[in-house]
C-alpha cells in the first residue's frame, strides 16, 4: 500500500513538473533573429513584460507578454518570426455593438471582469470573462454577436 502511494505521489509530481516544462521563460537575446525582429516591431508602441517559449502542437512558439496604454497584450510568434494571434484586453464599449450585446445577455447577473480580442487567422472574436459568486467563466462570441467555440 505505501509503495502505491509513492508511486502516485511521483506520478503526480512528474505530471506537474511536466506541465511546467512546457513553458519557459526567454531573453530577447536567447530568441531567434527572426522572431527578436517581431517582437521589436511588435513592441515599439508596449511595454515588454515577458517572453516565453512553449511547445504547440509539436512547434516552438513564443508568447511575448506586452502592455499597451496600461492593457494586457499578448502576441504568439512562431519560429520564422510570423505572429500567429494576438490577444488583447479592451474597453467593452470598444467592441462591435452586436458582441457587446450578446456578452451581456449571456453573462445575465454575472460581473464582466476583463474583455479581449482574439485575433488569429485574419480573424476576430472577442472574450470576455466574467464572475459570479465564486464562479468564473468565459464568454466568446464573433463580432456579430454569435457564439463560437
Amino acid at each position: 500500500m505505501k509503495t502505491l502511494i509513492a508511486v502516485n505521489v511521483a506520478l503526480c509530481a512528474l505530471g506537474f513538473s511536466a506541465a511546467f516544462a512546457a513553458e519557459t521563460k526567454v531573453k530577447m537575446a536567447d530568441l531567434p533573429m527572426p522572431v527578436q525582429q517581431t517582437v521589436k516591431e511588435q513592441t515599439k508602441d508596449a511595454i515588454l513584460v515577458g517572453i516565453t517559449k512553449e511547445k504547440e502542437n509539436g512547434k516552438t512558439v513564443y508568447e511575448v507578454e506586452t502592455k499597451v496604454n496600461g492593457k494586457g497584450r499578448d502576441i504568439l510568434v512562431d519560429a520564422t518570426g510570423a505572429v500567429i494571434e494576438v490577444e488583447q484586453e479592451v474597453e467593452i464599449d470598444s467592441i462591435p455593438a452586436a458582441a457587446k450585446a450578446a456578452i451581456e445577455k449571456k453573462a445575465a447577473g454575472a460581473k464582466i471582469t476583463k474583455v479581449e480580442t482574439l485575433t488569429k487567422g485574419g480573424k476576430t472574436t472577442y472574450e470576455a470573462a466574467t464572475t459570479k459568486g465564486r464562479k468564473t467563466s468565459e464568454i466568446t462570441v464573433a463580432a456579430d454577436g454569435s457564439a463560437v467555440k
